[in-house]
C-alpha cells in the first residue's frame, strides 16, 4: 500500500493548511466541527484509518486502540498527551507524536497574562468600569499585588518552564524552581534559577506557575497541603493541566483567604468549572487557551499532519512520544 492509497481520520476542527497538507498524500477523514465526534462514531471512522490526528478532547484509550485495525500513528494536536494510552498504543506498534516547542513562547505569555491579571486585579476593573461602579480616585481602589522584584515559583522546568522563567527575569524576579530532574548548570546561571525542594517553593513563592505533564506522580501536586504551605498573599497559576491541583482543595483554600489569588486557563474536568470557583473574585478563568494564538495553533495543526504522514511513509516523525 502506497502512501497515497492511505486514510487520515482528522478527529476534529483543525486550521485548513493541515488538511491541505494531507490531502496531497492522503485519503483525508475529516471531522470538520467543533465538538468533534461522540466516542462510537470517533471508533467507527478511526477502525480502517491508517492515521489519527487527534486533539486533547478525544479520549484514546487502551479499548479504543484495541478496535483500531489498520493504525500506524496518533497524532496528536497538542504538546500534551495525557488522552492518550500510551503504552497501548506502543504494544500495538502505533507511533504517537505530540506537538512540542512551538507553542512554548504563546502558552508562557499567557500564563505570565494570567499571573499579572490576578496580581493586578484586572478582571475586577474591568467589570468595576463596566457595572458603572467608578465614582472618583481612591487610595486603595482595587490595589493589587507587585510582581517586579517578587519572588516565582516554578513547578517544572521544561520548555515552558524555561520560558517563563525568562519572563519572570524581565521583571527582576527571584526565581525559585523545583522538578523531577535539575536543570544544566548553565541553564541555572543563565537564568539565575534557584533549584529548591516542593516545600521550600511552595513557602517562600509569591507567584507559583505550574508547567509540568500529568503524570500519576504530578496529580493532585498542588493539594490541601501544599495550600497551606503556601504564603496568605500568594498567587497560583495553572496553565498546565487541570488534574495537577485538587480543584476541590483551591477552592476551599481561596473561600477562607488562605491564598490570594489564582489565575486558572485548565481544570480538572473540562469544560465545567465548579460555580463556587466562578463566584471568587480574586479568580481569573480562561477556557484553556493558553496556546491559542493564531500563528500557534496553525503550526500545531500543521505539525501534528507533519507527523503523521512521516510515520506513514515510513520515516521518524520530528516529535515521537514512543
Amino acid at each position: 500500500m502506497t502512501v497515497h492509497t492511505m486514510k487520515v481520520l482528522v478527529t476534529k476542527k483543525v486550521y485548513p493548511e493541515a488538511i491541505d497538507f494531507l490531502k496531497q498524500s492522503v485519503t483525508v477523514d475529516y471531522a470538520a466541527n467543533e465538538e468533534g465526534l461522540p466516542p462510537q462514531e470517533l471508533l467507527d471512522r478511526a477502525r480502517d484509518a491508517d492515521g489519527i490526528v487527534s486533539q486533547l478532547t478525544d479520549r484514546i484509550d487502551a479499548a479504543f486502540i484495541a478496535g483500531l485495525e489498520r493504525a500506524k500513528v496518533i497524532a496528536n494536536v497538542a504538546v500534551g498527551y495525557d488522552n492518550i494510552d500510551v503504552p497501548a498504543a506502543t504494544a500495538r506498534g502505533i507511533r504517537v507524536t505530540n506537538t512540542p516547542d512551538v507553542l512554548t513562547d504563546t502558552t508562557a505569555d499567557f500564563a505570565f497574562a494570567l499571573l499579572m491579571a490576578a496580581a493586578r486585579r484586572v478582571i475586577e476593573a474591568h467589570r468595576f468600569v463596566h457595572e458603572g461602579q467608578w465614582r472618583t480616585w481612591r487610595i486603595d481602589l482595587l490595589v493589587g499585588h507587585d510582581i517586579h522584584h517578587r519572588t516565582i515559583g516554578i513547578f517544572g522546568m521544561g520548555r515552558i518552564g524555561q520560558a517563563m522563567a525568562r519572563r519572570a527575569a524581565g521583571f527582576s524576579m527571584r526565581i525559585l524552581y523545583s522538578d523531577a530532574r535539575r536543570a544544566p548548570g548553565s541553564l541555572e546561571n543563565e537564568l539565575g534559577l534557584e533549584f529548591v525542594p516542593p516545600e521550600t517553593l511552595l513557602a517562600e513563592a509569591d507567584f507559583i506557575s505550574l508547567h509540568v505533564p500529568l503524570l500519576p506522580d504530578t496529580r493532585h501536586l498542588i493539594d490541601a497541603a501544599a495550600l497551606q504551605r503556601m504564603k496568605p498573599s500568594a498567587i497560583l497559576v495553572n496553565t498546565a493541566r487541570g488534574p495537577v491541583v485538587d480543584e476541590q482543595a483551591l477552592i476551599e483554600a481561596l473561600e477562607q483567604g488562605r491564598i490570594a489569588g489564582a489565575g486558572l486557563d485548565v481544570f480538572e474536568e473540562e469544560p465545567r468549572v465548579p460555580d463556587r470557583l466562578l463566584a471568587l473574585p480574586n479568580v481569573v478563568v480562561a477556557p484553556h487557551i493558553a496556546s491559542a494564538s493564531i500563528a500557534t495553533r496553525r503550526r500545531m495543526s500543521v505539525m501534528a499532519a507533519e507527523n503523521a504522514l512521516a510515520v506513514l511513509a515510513g520515516r521518524d516523525p520530528d516529535n515521537p512520544v514512543n
